[in-house]
């Protein structure tokens, strides 16, 4: 059988735009060194791996270096694949992470929101490691999960802030948010993460299991619009649901292909 391979833009009404993952139907596991090549080779943030089990679909992702636990972005690609290409019947896909749990995605005409869980960040200070990654300093400095989150005083601010990605290389987490209200969304942010090999991420949908519950905290709401302030951009609706976060966007078929040096 051949190896079947598409790329989608997600979280995006135009083609070129939102964030480019590949995804990859597998009958079964390949190695992780084969899986983990093809990542890289793509060089892409993500490529997703997933395998049809009945009712529900295994599913992986890596970037361009590393396996990561969360990617949603690449979930939201996945889905529009199953429902649009692979003949997943129904509205509601069911996927399962060794890493991650249930995580769920539904269909309401070309809008698919993911169902994941909430990541809410803890405070914690500062420090000059910290502040020497960026030319603006934070206001607010919290922990995530996976990620640390840095908070900002304006839209103006996430737009012109600039990284220093050797040194945020350095930090011990995935990747780091920056954030701050919007001016014509609830909020904004960028995503930062050189140690899982993505110098700057197009858009992050995992980053917003953090965001949305810190923007709750911060505006007593419960729903919200965002964008991902990348040169790509990415636009998202957000909403906690007690432990879970929806995170609703739209996707783009880019390609359809084939991998060479797989059996026919």
């Amino acid at each position: 059988m051949k190896q079947k391979i598409y790329q989608v833009d997600a979280f995006t009404t135009k083609l070129f735009g939102g964030n480019p993952a590949a995804v990859c139907p597998l009958a079964s596991w390949l190695s992780d060194e084969t899986m983990q090549n093809i990542a890289m080779e793509n060089n892409l943030a993500e490529t997703a791996f997933y395998i049809n089990e009945g009712d529900h679909y295994l599913i992986r992702w890596f970037t361009p270096s590393v396996e990561v636990d969360l990617c949603g972005h690449a979930t939201l690609a996945t889905a529009y694949v199953l429902f649009n290409l692979e003949a997943h019947q129904g509205n509601e896909i069911t996927f399962i992470s060794e890493r991650s749990g249930i995580l769920k995605v539904t269909k309401d005409t070309d809008i698919l929101t993911l169902d994941f869980p909430v990541d809410i960040p803890v405070r914690t200070e500062t420090d000059i490691k910290i502040n020497s990654c960026f030319n603006i300093h934070p206001v607010e400095v919290l922990r995530g999960r996976n990620d640390l989150l840095l908070v900002y005083n304006e839209q103006s601010d996430i737009e012109q802030i600039v990284p220093d990605l050797k040194k945020l290389a350095f930090l011990d987490c995935r990747g780091v948010i920056v954030t701050a209200g919007g001016k014509d969304s609830d909020f904004v942010s960028r995503f930062f993460a050189p140690q899982s090999g993505i110098d700057e991420d197009p858009v992050t949908g995992s980053a917003h299991t953090t965001l949305t519950p810190y923007w709750a905290s911060r505006t007593g709401k419960s729903e919200f619009t965002a964008v991902q302030l990348s040169g790509r951009k990415g636009y998202l609706s957000c909403r906690l649901e007690g432990e879970r976060v929806k995170i609703s966007g739209t996707c783009k078929l880019y390609l359809t292909g084939y991998l060479s040096g797989f059996p026919e």
